[in-house]
């Protein structure tokens, strides 16, 4: 009888090794090209080898389709250990339960005293808990094509729109070639939401009753300037349809002049185009003399479903360690959580320093997305994109696009006010 209980104990004991060594951590990254995922599957191997028997399988989706793959996913219950999270899908899914709260993990973790308070903050703009933990910052700025602006005569990257405007009429002129490269399609809120801002001189998305400000007169002049830039040829006929990749490769292929972006478009664009040949200047500033360029950023967040939620941890823990989240960053172009980071020379370098200007300059106001709304995802990567589709093609006024964002924005806020 003992020889059989031995027997089964041995057995369970096997079957419990397999299951180990088995364990599968599923990672969905939503932010994705060739050159990120690559960069993640080095830092996730580090993990593996420091966790014998644990694999993680990524999942990767194209961003222009991620927000409603993923959420296809996670409504037939697919929902992975980790994910990559978007500052702007944060409230949606903290809000309904989905996230684990890091808290007691970072309470813990070695790391936490050398993220930098901004990192903290943002991670914690839901309930004031982190459901996420932020890798890196995503400022905009105006990258500017050399040769083209030299070519049509512009001694200099323009400093104020008025000017922003002269020299895309100017490059325009130049045969086969556009002014701005336009972000008309997926991803195109900041875009809108920068050059509105800086014409009205300022980045209030609400009034205090809710309301939102995105029908003011100061905003429908800077909707109605993005509009006009387009309709007057002054950036590509099939920008209209344009997300990240399509701008980013308008610019290093010389097609359009300026390119507002975040430094993770260095990616590319350093690798095609030579140093001498493009800059990054602060985004232009407005009548008010300020500017309002976005300030985003993306992290990693725990799924509350996880059956696995201490290895979940160590794996964002990785991730997130200096070591992986600075090479991380330096991948992506964005801009790390770290304090150490600042004495990193590769940060010191002449290409960033358009984005250093900016946060230097009183006058230039990162600009926060409302991402507290739990609206405010299908906002961004649905209605805003429907919308001003048909504003660009001439389908809509510009005071109706502002009045349909408007109108739904203020829903949304005055919910969220009623809820505190």
């Amino acid at each position: 009888m003992n020889r059989i209980l031995a027997i089964a104990s041995l057995s369970t004991l096997l079957m419990t090794g397999t299951a180990l060594a088995d364990t599968t951590l599923k990672l969905v990254e939503v932010i994705t090209s060739p050159e990120r995922t690559e960069t993640l599957k080095g830092i996730v191997k580090t993990f593996e080898d420091a966790n014998p028997g644990t694999k993680v399988e990524i999942i990767s989706l194209p961003w222009n389709q991620a927000f409603e793959k993923f959420a296809t996913m996670v409504s037939a219950g697919e929902t992975p250990d980790v994910v990559e999270m978007p500052d702007t899908w944060l409230a949606l899914y903290a809000n309904n339960g989905a996230l684990e709260s890091l808290e007691p993990y970072l309470e813990k973790w070695e790391h936490t005293s050398g993220l930098t308070a901004r990192a903290l903050e943002m991670g914690r703009s839901v309930k004031d808990t982190a459901y996420m933990l932020p890798y890196g910052f995503y400022l905009r700025a105006m990258f500017y094509n050399k040769k083209l602006l030299s070519e049509a005569g512009v001694a200099e990257p323009p400093k104020t729109l008025d000017e922003f405007r002269a020299a895309a009429e100017k490059v325009s002129k130049l045969p086969g070639k556009s002014g701005y490269c336009l972000r008309g399609g997926p991803g195109g809120l900041n875009g809108w939401v920068m050059f509105g801002a800086t014409m009205a001189g300022d980045n209030s998305f609400f009034k205090q009753d809710g309301t939102s400000t995105f029908a003011d007169p100061g905003w429908v002049k800077g909707v109605s300037y993005v509009i006009d830039l387009y309709k007057s040829g002054l950036a590509p006929k099939d920008s209209v349809n344009w997300g990240f990749n399509e701008i980013v490769g308008g610019f290093y292929s010389g097609t359009c002049a300026f390119l507002d972006q975040d430094p993770d478009a260095l990616i590319s664009i350093a690798e095609r185009m030579k140093p001498e040949d493009y800059g990054v200047a602060p985004f232009p500033k407005g009548p008010d003399g300020k500017a309002f360029p976005t300030i985003g950023y993306g992290g990693w967040s725990m799924f509350a479903s996880s059956e696995h939620k201490d290895l979940a941890w160590n794996l964002i823990a990785t991730l997130e360690a200096p070591e992986g989240n600075i090479a991380w960053n330096k991948r992506i172009g964005a801009l790390p959580i770290h304090t150490a980071a600042e004495k990193d020379p590769f940060y010191a370098g002449e290409q960033f320093k358009g984005w250093f200007e900016e946060l230097s300059d009183p006058n230039v106001v990162p600009t926060v997305m409302p991402t507290h709304l739990e609206e405010f995802a299908f906002f961004k990567d649905s209605l805003v994109i429907t919308t001003s589709q048909k504003a660009l093609l001439g389908e809509i006024t510009p005071e109706d696009l502002s009045k349909q964002w408007a109108d739904y924005l203020t829903a949304a806020q005055q919910k969220f006010l009623a809820s505190k």
